[in-house]
């Protein structure tokens, strides 16, 4: 059972804002899903079970969760003082789940979805939790065989918090084009370079870009809505791209795929906490920042699926088209100062070919979907980067 099922949203609500008010700035923490594979045909398979047993009582065991369907894992870093210190539980939260699984003959990957395995064969595994978004979501649940990479980022005061979130928005595109991960799906070469966000993003209420939040007031009113009308009965049921955490004093940023190599997982992980921070200092400075209508960031938002890094951006003020490498550098020299003062700066780079590019260029050259996914997943095994 939930919290707020235990407790009641009027408390969780009061809980969680006392909890802004005291939570230290830039506070960090990463969230990794993985896909559990039978080592000799790459499928997918439905073994979390076993997995979380063999966790009992190892120093992963409450660093693993459960992610929707049993042939996922999630691993957290926890809450980390430093990006170093986070960077660095990274790489071991990587190391501890592999040690785990491969005594147990379960492969790993780290893509935006699966090539080719069939949604019908994943079974959603047995808890409360999951079993009440069967019952809510049905087709879209069953659908939902994605795996995405999350950054938790603390910001200190409620109303602060939601008007990071609220900036945050502007940028969802451009984290989704450097994440992109997932051009293949259910065996189809999908054109797209994120076809993990057409699947979850566009099918799932309350999720992709949310709306623009001016404080606390403003967002807690839309959730005692939801609450009080039955549209929702967790608040994990928001799934937006970003999110205020209600039960974590965070500010989650969920938009991008997952990092098949762990060096591009800590790259994009230091552009995610540095852009956040970078964000909340424009607001403590009175720096002016954009509230670009939903229906502007969402044709950015589909240039990003549609072509990651390889495509164009629209630079909503200019209202031209640029090249999103060329965004992309942009937004990095935005936050350069912040990721100096934080210590993000040793991880930030834009990578030449992100995942999304380097599986097209080998479908392009007339590698076959099984070579080109067994490529990302030896390059997963390498856990130093």
């Amino acid at each position: 059972m939930g919290d707020e099922q235990k407790i009641g949203y009027e408390e969780l609500l009061a809980i969680s804002k006392a909890a802004f008010e005291e939570v230290p700035d830039f506070t960090v923490a990463v969230e990794e899903e993985f896909a559990l594979l039978d080592p000799s045909t790459l499928g997918l398979l439905n073994r979390f079970e076993d997995v979380q047993q063999a966790a009992l009582g190892t120093d992963l065991e409450p660093h693993l969760v459960g992610e929707l369907i049993a042939s996922e894992a999630e691993v957290h870093t926890g809450r980390c003082d430093t990006f170093a210190d986070c960077m660095e539980r990274v790489g071991e939260r990587r190391a501890q789940l592999r040690a785990l699984v491969e005594p147990l003959g379960i492969g790993l990957s780290s893509t935006g979805t699966h090539p080719w395995s069939p949604w019908q064969e994943q079974r959603i595994i047995d808890t409360p939790h999951y079993r009440r978004n069967d019952e809510l979501l049905r087709y879209v649940v069953w659908r939902n065989n994605t795996f995405g990479l999350h950054v938790h980022v603390g910001i200190n005061g409620p109303d602060r918090a939601i008007r990071v979130c609220s900036a945050l928005r502007n940028y969802l595109p451009e984290l989704l084009a450097v994440s992109a991960s997932s051009p293949f799906v259910e065996g189809v070469y999908t054109y797209l370079h994120s076809a993990r966000t057409q699947v979850f993003t566009r099918m799932f209420p309350r999720c992709g870009i949310p709306d623009w939040f001016e404080g606390w007031d403003d967002w807690e009113q839309y959730v005692r809505f939801l609450y009080e009308t039955g549209s929702v009965t967790e608040n994990t049921q928001l799934w937006w791209s970003v999110r205020p955490h209600l039960q974590f004093p965070t500010v989650e940023i969920r938009i991008c795929d997952a990092q098949p190599e762990i060096a591009e997982a800590r790259s994009l992980a230091a552009l995610i906490y540095s852009l956040t921070a970078r964000i909340a200092r424009a607001l403590d400075e009175g720096e002016p920042l954009p509230s670009w209508p939903h229906r502007l960031l969402e044709e950015n938002l589909w240039r990003a699926i549609r072509h990651g890094l390889s495509g164009e951006l629209i630079d909503l003020e200019r209202r031209e088209s640029i090249g999103a490498r060329v965004r992309i550098e942009q937004l990095i020299e935005w936050v350069q100062p912040v990721a100096d003062e934080l210590g993000a700066t040793p991880w930030l780079t834009v990578p030449e070919r992100n995942a999304a590019e380097r599986q097209i260029t080998r479908h392009e050259e007339g590698a076959s979907m099984e070579e080109i996914f067994t490529e990302q997943v030896r390059a997963g095994e390498r856990v130093s980067g």
